[in-house]
């Protein structure tokens, strides 16, 4: 009787274990199945949807737009004259500081050997010099002239006529030695040919993107740089203002000569970057947006010049883009899942 009680007992509990495991399965599958509907409910309340030409769209209603603290403002219209954008470097004043030192010490020595051949020239012709000195001068001085003719050469095969016939050269190099003013090197790309010198160029540094420094053309480059093989100015930075160094390297737009570019300037803060390009997002209607690619050609003072791809009435995020950018991103994401 007793073992019966037992084995019954046993049987009760078992049952129960059972039940309990059973329920636990049932709710749990129920809490599966709500928040599966819950995922459904999010991803259908999602904020990106794609457009007619597989661009993603945006939707932020107002509320959600004063929440992230979005602004969105008019595009400004501007002009800028067309350029050609090129690559380049900082020169190195050493070397030039040092054939303008070697061009002076020989054209002295030159003046000063010539002064004693027209000296003893004029004390034979008295008869108070012999015929072997007077020739002894004029070789020195013939040889001084060659020297002194042979750096001038030198400097403008390696700088170029305009640096070298320069009337204050002296105090052109000290500048560049002191860092004052530098020359900058630019280079345009293979195939691109500046029938007309330009006047001028921005020079733009790897750390100082979108902030345009102005240089003066010197003249064109009296060599061809073996990698790039295009065309090559010198420009001069008069006001190193944000001390350029030697080796530095640049971008240059060399401003081209004609009719100007018509387009709108786009600050810094509406860019975003992604996949190493330049996008922003651009007001569709009062709660859509969506994303525009534009280039980097063309830095401005704290923004970007561009011209194409963008309507003369459309209006820019100017704040909150990165924002967008999330927002679109994480839908991204749910698409590959």
């Amino acid at each position: 009787m007793k073992r019966r009680f037992k084995l019954v007992l046993a049987l009760l509990i078992a049952v129960g274990v059972i039940a309990a495991l059973l329920i636990a399965y049932l709710q749990m599958s129920k809490e599966r199945e709500m928040e599966g509907e819950a995922e459904q409910a999010v991803a259908a309340k999602s904020r990106v949807s794609p457009g007619p030409n597989g661009e993603a769209i945006l939707t932020l209603d107002a509320e959600t737009q004063k929440r992230i603290a979005l602004r969105v403002e008019p595009v400004l219209p501007a002009k800028m004259e067309p350029e050609l954008k090129g690559y380049g470097r900082v020169l190195d004043p050493a070397p030039l500081a040092n054939l303008v030192a070697e061009l002076d010490f020989a054209r002295n020595a030159w003046a000063a050997s010539q002064k004693e051949f027209e000296r003893l020239k004029l004390l034979s012709e008295q008869k108070n010099a012999s015929d072997r000195a007077l020739q002894a001068a004029e070789s020195t001085a013939r040889r001084d002239q060659i020297q002194s003719e042979s750096l001038r050469t030198q400097l403008r095969l390696t700088w170029g006529v305009a640096l070298a016939e320069r009337a204050d050269l002296g105090a052109f190099v000290q500048s560049l030695v002191s860092l004052e003013s530098v020359v900058v090197r630019i280079d345009l790309p293979a195939g691109e040919v500046v029938a007309a010198s330009p006047a001028s160029a921005r020079i733009v540094t790897a750390n100082a993107e979108g902030n345009a420094i102005s240089a003066d053309l010197l003249g064109p480059a009296p060599n061809t740089d073996p990698q790039t093989q295009g065309q090559g100015f010198l420009f001069l930075v008069n006001a190193n203002s944000t001390r350029l160094t030697p080796g530095a390297a640049v971008e240059g737009y060399v401003r081209l000569p004609g009719g100007t570019l018509n387009g709108f300037i786009i600050p810094d803060s509406a860019v975003v970057r992604l996949a190493g390009q330049g996008w922003i997002y651009l007001q569709t209607s009062e709660q859509t947006f969506t994303r525009r690619r534009i280039s980097f050609d063309h830095p401005v003072e704290n923004g970007w010049f561009v011209s194409e791809g963008i309507a003369a009435h459309a209006r820019v995020v100017v704040s909150g883009a990165q924002t967008l950018l999330s927002e679109e991103q994480k839908y991204q994401i749910k698409l590959l899942d």
